[in-house]
């Protein structure tokens, strides 16, 4: 998931408890982040000044993978040979045989 450029938002939007004490995030910050049923977060509750705090829980791996892909498709990688001639590594001498 690409980074969400969050618009600025005028007027605060109320979320409303059920009986179960489950809210019901807005549907435009629904959009907004891009949430989909099954995912994760993490709340933290400051009950001292009556507010709720929470992130998107994301797997690592997923970061890494849209990193890659970003660095990829701008032409921003390299492959393993340019990378070991820029760092004085010999692929040649260093491969082990594959042992039988």
């Amino acid at each position: 998931m690409p980074s969400v450029q969050f618009k600025e938002w005028n007027t605060p939007l109320m979320a409303k408890g059920d009986p179960k004490g489950r809210l019901t995030i807005p549907r435009r910050i629904h959009k907004e982040l891009r949430i989909e049923p099954g995912d994760t977060f993490f709340v933290e509750a400051d009950g001292e000044n009556a507010v709720l705090r929470y992130a998107k829980a994301e797997n690592p791996f997923d970061t890494l993978a849209r990193h890659a892909l970003e660095a990829y498709r701008f032409g921003r990688t390299r492959d393993l040979r340019a990378f070991a001639a820029e760092n004085g590594i010999d692929l040649e001498s260093t491969a082990t045989p594959p042992s039988s």
